[in-house]
């Protein structure tokens, strides 16, 4: 059963609940310049279920909410809301909460217009049965958690807790994570959303590795000196190492010649490539798109150190590019297969 606050009810001018977060979906994909097919690629949804939010014939779930907000790199909030007045200092009266009801699940937004959303607070309600869906969440920062009502269960790593009224929990939120309301009536939370690294857009590094797993066929490629281990410096490894992944199984293997610092050494280094941010600066993208041009075929790119601006070039070629502490190829590929392998990206430099 679909339930609505009071704002939408009294006000006239407002969409329903699916038809506004179809609308802003639509708006948000088409400001990016990615067809569906490309969000549906970003996301790990079907192009098919992408229509069917659009259009307002589908209610998306929390985690599908999550899986777009990574995709598109804004807070869930920008799915339900006009566009940010950016204020200081935000005061939300009881009866004038921003809410959004998809299915039969509910938020409420404790921060509309907050500057640059560095912390994102929301009321969250579900009816029993309803959580953040299959798969499990990762992103960067930290999650909090506050139980108001009812009963709900968090899966943490490999941990389970059950919250009851009073209940709370903080955790690392690149820890993969789901919730569900496991009772026989409605639960209420308090969701805090506090993402800690500066350099991130709000929901920008969010990314669920579980997303990229569910592709049937995919390759990815490893930064390696020697075809076993990762290397921990992405410019000066001479070789990718590219795994076929079909159904879930390695098919293959293959070494392929990557374009190193070595290369670039007869180049000028312009001072004014440090203006930009080191690595951020067009020239720089450029060398990365060579490095690059030999693994366009690859979904994700593991390694043991990246720069940002190596980092933030992958991103823009639609490579994900995924920092890991494991060394192991075959062991972080293994990870990355079972949806375990956590992006570090406080080793960004």
């Amino acid at each position: 059963m679909k339930f609505y606050s009071d704002n939408s009810l009294t006000n006239p001018d407002s969409f329903s609940a699916d038809l506004l977060v179809g609308k802003r979906l639509k708006d948000l994909r088409t400001r990016k310049g990615y067809p569906l097919r490309i969000l549906a690629e970003r996301s790990g949804l079907n192009i098919n279920t992408l229509s069917l939010i659009e259009n307002g014939k589908s209610s998306p779930s929390v985690g599908t909410l999550q899986q777009l907000s990574q995709a598109l790199e804004v807070p869930i909030a920008a799915f339900f809301e006009s566009e940010p007045l950016e204020k200081e200092i935000v005061f939300t009266q009881l009866q004038k909460r921003p809410t959004q009801v998809f299915g039969s699940t509910e938020m409420q937004n404790l921060a509309k217009d907050l500057i640059n959303n560095s912390v994102q607070p929301f009321v969250v309600t579900l009816q029993p049965g309803m959580g953040s869906g299959d798969q499990k969440i990762v992103h960067t920062g930290f999650e909090f958690i506050y139980c108001l009502s009812g009963t709900i269960q968090y899966k943490v790593a490999n941990q389970e807790f059950m919250l009851m009224p009073g209940d709370s929990l903080v955790f690392e939120a690149h820890k993969p994570h789901s919730w569900e309301n496991t009772g026989d009536v409605p639960s209420q939370i308090l969701l805090i959303l506090y993402p800690t690294d500066e350099r991130e857009k709000p929901g920008g590094l969010h990314f669920s590795l579980e997303v990229l797993k569910k592709e049937i066929n995919m390759k990815i490629a490893t930064i390696t000196d020697n075809g076993k281990t990762i290397s921990q410096h992405f410019g000066r490894a001479p070789y990718y190492m590219v795994f076929t992944i079909e159904e879930g199984v390695v098919t293959n293997r293959e070494m392929r010649d990557k374009m190193g610092h070595s290369q670039f050494h007869n180049e000028e280094h312009g001072e004014e490539s440090y203006g930009a941010g080191h690595g951020m600066d067009s020239q720089s993208h450029n060398k990365h798109v060579d490095m690059a041009e030999v693994i366009a075929d690859c979904k994700a790119l593991l390694c043991g150190g990246m720069g940002m601006g190596a980092y933030e070039s992958m991103r823009r070629l639609n490579i994900q590019p995924i920092v890991t502490d494991l060394r192991d190829i075959e062991e972080a590929v293994q990870a990355f297969i079972d949806g375990k392998l956590v992006d570090h990206t406080e080793l960004l430099h």
